[in-house]
């Protein structure tokens, strides 16, 4: 099991850092949450341009640049730190995932350039409550009918992936989103950074990916993903950890600052403890994908369970740091604790994971 980040590794988690400092503040957040596009074009070209982050676990041969998980892991927990206004999840860690774990090297081939470079934002239409799509076969062409809700980023995709129901089972086709017969329609969500959309499909032309079942696919992206979660939610619980230390060293109360208090000392060590376990069970994880083992699935499980209860604990302290004003919108702690709540319910809740686990490690 590796143990520790190389220097590389450190010096690309500094450069993602400096640049979404500069590019991803509290105003930028602001500011592209309330688009209906959701994020800033010119950084995601640079993101994906200059910074080389879109690419950094697709394999040079298809356009990447052939690094690990490792790397990417360290870009999607400093996009957390920043809750980045990006469709970087859905494109990179959902979409380019399931592409990568079909086996069908032609598709790869077509797609993953596309997501690697920028030009191409993909989504995957995970199953779930409120998504029924059936896949229809004349010929040699295919199309798909039905609805999918609550697509990450599906109102701006080009490319959205889609499970279907065949004669066959489930099966796994590729959609262009802006096919004749496919209306994506952004939805209200609770955490404004990050965009949701209800598809609905009316005879629309798709094409099969992979030439099996997309149950095992979707199971190992799935583990991909919710690792890749726990990363983001750690990011995000450092965060609220650090502007809370730094509000309770500068608010003063009685003559000294409100960090002096015992009270509020032991809370915020508590939050500590919190947050570094949760980093602890995220890296676990994110170095179990990196070797590609078998403690997969359980550290995967075990993260997600840790993280986000970690990250909506530290959220809602972060709120009662701040008193009274804790919860009003002119400060950051309710984008935190936004985006807390839906994370931990994003790809399943808690106590899903938790069972999971049980049953993975046989109790």
């Amino acid at each position: 099991m590796i143990k520790d980040f190389t220097d590389e590794q450190r010096e690309l988690r500094n450069t993602v850092r400096r640049y979404l400092d500069e590019h991803s503040t509290e105003a930028d957040v602001r500011a592209h949450m309330d688009t209906e596009r959701g994020y800033d074009p010119q950084v995601w070209s640079t993101l994906a341009a200059q910074l080389g982050v879109h690419g950094l676990a697709i394999p040079e041969q298809y356009g990447g640049q052939g690094f690990s998980w490792i790397e990417l892991g360290i870009v999607i927990e400093e996009m957390g730190r920043a809750l980045l206004c990006a469709p970087f999840f859905s494109s990179i860690v959902l979409a380019a995932t399931v592409i990568l774990e079909c086996g069908d090297h032609e598709a790869k081939r077509r797609l993953l350039p596309g997501i690697a470079d920028g030009s191409t934002i993909a989504t995957v239409a995970l199953p779930g409550e409120g998504t029924a799509v059936e896949a229809a076969r004349k010929g040699d062409t295919w199309s798909l009918t039905g609805n999918a809700a609550l697509v990450l980023d599906g109102h701006v995709a080009d490319l959205i992936l889609i499970p279907a129901t065949t004669s066959d089972g489930l099966r796994l086709f590729t959609v262009d989103g802006s096919a004749a017969g496919c209306t994506a329609t952004a939805v209200p969500t609770l955490d404004q950074t990050r965009k949701l959309a209800d598809l609905t499909l009316e005879a629309v032309q798709a094409t099969p990916l992979g030439d099996g079942p997309a149950e095992p696919v979707l199971a190992r992206a799935g583990d991909f993903a919710v690792v890749a979660l726990a990363l983001e939610q750690v990011g995000g619980a450092h965060a609220a950890l650090d502007i809370s230390v730094d509000y309770l060293k500068t608010r003063v109360q009685f003559g000294q600052p409100i960090g002096s208090f015992q009270a509020l000392k032991h809370m915020a060590a508590d939050v500590f403890v919190e947050v570094e376990t949760a980093r602890s069970a995220a890296y676990y994880a994110l170095f179990a994908l990196a070797e590609g083992n078998e403690e997969i699935p359980a550290a995967a499980a075990l993260a997600a369970a840790y993280c986000s209860d970690a990250f909506v604990s530290t959220a809602h302290q972060m709120i009662q740091f701040h008193g009274g004003m804790g919860f009003t919108w002119e400060l950051p702690a309710h984008l935190y604790f936004k985006r807390a709540r839906s994370s931990q319910l994003l790809l399943g809740d808690p106590d899903q994971h938790r069972e999971r686990l049980a049953q993975l490690i046989g109790l």
